[in-house]
């Protein structure tokens, strides 16, 4: 596969994309915290949506992947507007966002920046204001001190050996980002994927959501069993049916 087109944001980032040209509206993969666009299922997306002819996009936000930057020096309010101009700039007319956990929180954050554009909204795992309710929630006094004094704090990983490295910035950007204290509505159809056994979004985040945002077509499908990933055979093809559902919609 040829790699991927660079794009440059109004701030000098340099965004890494694959864009595949197709008719209707275009299908944007939107990855998470620390991933790429290289992921199962942004490349299973990517196949599915050739096979029908339809628009697809993926990115790497900055500092993560191929796209400029370091990872330490991003946060929310910086990934979605590298998405935010790399949508603006490469795509025209409707999008459909399929955001996963972290992306699940930036395609929330750009339903108010690409008002009349948006045709739908899958989210997979989706982890809104995961930086206030998972990480600063549960971080000890040690741990926020240390944060103060230092500028970052590191946790372990269950997905490398390397902890995460959380920086002061992230968790002070997050606050400007909550979608989940003010009224969040989505008027398209909404689709919101959660496997009983993730350990890093627990279904009560979804119910959250679902509680929270308003429309009238927002359904929130639990699978047992399914973790974090969500990337076994049986999940990708409920993504696959999930955004054909909010397609045709």
């Amino acid at each position: 596969m040829a790699g991927p087109s660079v794009i440059q944001t109004p701030d000098k980032r340099q965004i890494a994309y694959h864009l595949t040209p197709g008719a209707g509206a275009c299908v944007v993969f939107l990855g998470g915290f620390r991933s790429d666009m290289e992921g199962t299922k942004a490349i299973h997306l990517e196949s599915w949506a050739r096979g029908q002819g339809r628009g697809f996009l993926r990115l790497d936000y900055s500092g993560h992947g191929e796209s400029s930057g370091d990872f330490l020096d991003g946060c929310i309010g910086d990934w979605t507007m590298d998405a935010f101009h790399t949508i603006t700039a490469l795509v025209e007319g409707p999008v459909v966002l399929v955001g996963s956990s972290m992306g699940g929180w930036i395609s929330l954050n750009l339903v108010a920046k690409l008002p009349g554009r948006i045709s739908g909204l899958v989210g997979i795992a989706a982890a809104p204001d995961f930086t206030e309710d998972s990480m600063w929630a549960n971080f000890s006094a040690a741990q926020k001190s240390q944060l103060a004094r230092d500028g970052q704090v590191a946790l372990p990983s269950d997905y490398s050996d390397e902890p995460y490295i959380i920086t002061r910035k992230l968790i002070e950007d997050g606050r400007e980002n909550l979608v989940l204290r003010t009224p969040l509505a989505l008027p398209f159809p909404t689709r919101l994927l959660q496997g009983t056994d993730d350990a890093d979004v627990d279904t009560a985040v979804a119910l959250r959501l679902l509680e929270h945002a308003s429309g009238n077509d927002i359904r929130l499908t639990l699978v047992k069993g399914a973790d974090h990933r969500f990337s076994t055979p049986e999940c990708l093809a409920l993504i696959e049916a999930s955004v054909t559902d909010v397609l045709s919609a």
